[in-house]
């Protein structure tokens, strides 16, 4: 049986820390942590929050454990609307990422704070 996206957001969404940007943005200040826009490149040109690294969500886990070996760095995910970026976290978490943080806003806010 197959599983919906939505009905997988619901399995996978309490499992995950969740903050705003604003949050998210002192927290980055404060533990040298890593923002990553997990949308895919077309996206990320168009509009880039300060500071974030593009790494499309289907290459993520290839590409962060070649930038950041280290699994307890905080790392802050965000994308348009926070479906990219939850199923990214769990997938980090998978592979044995520890301080994994979505970033609840959508893209254009991030932006704005960021």
């Amino acid at each position: 049986m197959l599983t919906s996206i939505p009905d997988l957001m619901k399995i996978i969404t309490p499992n995950q820390r969740r903050i705003e940007a604003a949050q998210a943005k002192q927290e980055i200040a404060d533990n040298k942590g890593l923002l990553i826009d997990v949308r895919e490149p077309a996206e990320h040109a168009t509009k880039a929050a300060i500071g974030a690294i593009n790494i499309p969500r289907g290459l993520l886990e290839m590409k962060l454990m070649e930038i950041e070996k280290d699994p307890a760095r905080p790392i802050y995910l965000h994308c348009a609307s926070g479906a990219r970026a939850t199923l990214s976290a769990e997938a980090l978490t998978r592979v044995g990422y520890e301080n994994v943080t979505v970033i609840t806003c959508n893209a254009e806010q991030i932006c704005q704070v960021f």
